[in-house]
């Protein structure tokens, strides 16, 4: 995950079905660009943990209060604002200060995916044919100010993050796709006297209810309501991008000051927060830091010296610190390997020339070593080798699918260089590879490809750009991707929820093209796929879309779009001193919001 929606300049998006069987909703997953969650430390007491307990149980159980819980990330958020943000890690972060109408349930296993409510009194009702749904909001909900929390300053919150010219970039947009009677609505930024003038997509008959009206019957949607673009904003608070330097709190923590971008932001224990209305949030540390912008492999042995305790980007240790930690039996026993539905893979522009042309992109996807890939992720305990889209676990994929298959993984050559011919590229060609300059596992990615295609004479540039960028400026922005010839890049997702649709729709659809924050990286626009995503949430039986996801998965690999690496694994460290401690397959990361420290 980690998407916005815009049309793209000059084209019209397709009116789009949205049934999906009133059968309800699996389990879903949030993912989000990145991955999963840190560790850290030696130091405090020894525990009786033992290598990957954390996958299954919960480490260190405690009710221990008090203390900081210290983190501290590479990069930066793409936007602490609970409405502008889709990294995985900042979705479970902002629940420290941002609560939602509904959330996962705090366990480990497939449990986790469950939902519940949150600020919501019980889950959504719906209408006979899931067109309408129905939520009534707790009483005596405050903010941070002690003010009260209305039903109309969470259809605010929506509005902002999905209307109008001036919406927030980052974070996707479904509440744009779904609600009916919005089309013509400007955003709450249009008319500032009042800015929910026309926004009749949601009701709200009272301070505490609110009604969803949408353009088809959506099965799945109450896994939209887990989304932070939920959390309630106070209208006079607000200040558009800006409102990120002082998110007004509706959880257990508030700002301690200003979020400093590239620096710092710190909490501190929320006053005005009723635990009674809040059941799902532990709460124990008294005070959250987090240092922006130290380097990985600093993050790494500050972990394990137990002077961090957490990396906040969620995609585990570097290259250097795995290999320590996976061979030491005694640092082992605090690490967490969970197998998780992140894709990392790289996406093969279908605009940018001559990937424009189908064989050429083939030719690419011949010559890969995916054995090199592999171990650009650590080997087997950074990833599984991927040849499909789809994780194993949703349900349509099909692990034995591999249209490009080479003797040991290593590449078929001879394909690939016949590929070329095809193209008009005998003799191979020159593009460009974007990557994370601060994941030391994507640039390692860009290496192993940059290697693999130099042996048919595709000469490679690699160009590397900030995390906190990337996706929504850099590879994210079709405009810039085209101008600076990234006919290659470097990415990760995960399942917004767990289905093909959840997984697939905003990486493969045509009509998630947009021009800032485009999660289509490869602006893939098949006219077969954009129907079957049309066709796929009007079918009710679920082994149908299974095999419609099927199909666009094959059909994408067919296309050359996306060059799968690896089903990512992590290598999590947690410090003895870390408590509450388990992997959360909602987040595809330890679950933040369960943490305490035995420090004082």
């Amino acid at each position: 995950m980690s998407t916005h929606h815009f049309t793209r300049a000059g084209r019209l998006p397709r009116t789009r079905a949205r049934a999906v069987a009133a059968t309800a909703a699996g389990a879903a997953v949030v993912l989000l660009l990145a991955g999963c969650g840190g560790d850290g430390g030696g130091g405090g007491e020894a525990t009786d943990a033992e290598f990957n307990d954390g996958e299954t149980g919960i480490v260190n159980p405690s009710d221990q209060t008090g203390g900081t819980l210290r983190y501290a990330i590479s990069a930066d958020f793409d936007s602490p604002d609970p409405g502008n943000t889709y990294y995985a890690f900042s979705w479970n972060f902002s629940r420290y200060y941002a609560r939602t109408l509904l959330t996962y349930v705090e366990e480990p296993g497939e449990g986790g995916t469950e939902l519940q409510p949150d600020l919501a009194e019980e889950m959504p009702e719906p209408n006979e044919d899931a067109t309408e749904w129905t939520v009534r909001i707790k009483q005596g909900l405050t903010y941070e100010d002690g003010s009260p929390i209305t039903a109309q300053d969470i259809k605010y919150a929506i509005a902002r993050s999905n209307f109008g010219d001036q919406a927030l970039p980052n974070g996707p947009k479904y509440f744009q796709d779904l609600l009916a009677d919005s089309e013509d609505y400007e955003g709450p930024y249009a008319d500032v006297t009042n800015p929910l003038e026309g926004f009749d997509g949601i009701e709200t008959p009272d301070d505490h209810t609110l009604v969803f009206h949408l353009d088809q019957s959506f099965a799945e949607f109450p896994y939209v309501l887990i989304q932070p673009q939920t959390a309630p904003v106070p209208p006079d608070a607000d200040r558009g991008e800006q409102y990120q330097s002082q998110v007004v709190s509706s959880g257990p923590y508030k700002f301690d000051g200003e979020y400093r971008p590239g620096v710092s932001l710190n909490l501190v224990r929320n006053e005005e927060w009723d635990p009674e209305t809040d059941p799902t949030r532990r709460a124990l540390p008294d005070r959250i830091e987090v240092q922006i912008g130290v380097d990985q492999n600093e993050i790494d042995q500050r972990l394990v010296n137990g002077d961090l305790d957490v990396d906040l980007a969620g995609s585990g240790v570097g290259p250097a610190m795995k290999g320590t930690l996976i061979s030491d039996e005694e640092s082992k026993r605090n690490v967490d390997n969970p197998q998780t539905n992140t894709l990392r893979y790289v996406n093969v522009n279908t605009v940018v020339e001559p990937l424009d042309d189908l064989a050429c992109r083939q030719a690419v996807m011949y010559a890969a070593n995916r054995d090199s890939l592999q171990r650009a992720w650590g080997g087997d305990t950074g990833g599984d080798v991927a040849t499909q889209i789809m994780p194993a676990a949703l349900p349509g994929a099909d692990p034995d699918m591999n249209p490009y298959p080479s003797e040991n993984g290593e590449g078929d050559l001879d394909m690939a260089r016949q590929k070329l011919e095809e193209c008009g590229e005998p003799d191979g060609f020159t593009t460009s590879i974007g990557a994370r300059a601060d994941r030391p596992s994507d640039v390692s990615t860009a290496e192993a490809l940059q290697a693999a295609l130099a042996r048919v004479g595709i000469d490679t540039e690699i160009k590397q750009y900030p995390s906190d960028t990337y996706t929504n400026t850099q590879a994210g922005s079709p405009d810039f991707v085209h101008e600076n010839e990234l006919g290659l890049t470097v990415y990760g997702w995960a399942p917004d929820w767990a289905s093909g649709y959840g997984f697939m729709s905003k990486i493969l659809d045509g009509d998630a093209i947009q021009s800032a924050g485009n999660a289509n990286i490869s602006e893939l626009d098949d006219p077969q796929i954009n129907e079957w995503f049309d066709e796929v949430v009007t079918v009710e039986d679920q082994a149908e879309r299974a095999d419609i996801y099927r199909q666009i998965d094959e059909r994408a690999m067919e296309q050359a779009a996306i060059l799968p690496a690896v089903f990512e694994r992590t290598v999590l460290y947690r410090p003895s001193t870390l408590t509450n401690v388990y992997y959360h397959a909602g987040y595809s990361m330890y679950d933040y919001m369960s943490l305490g420290t035995t420090r004082e």
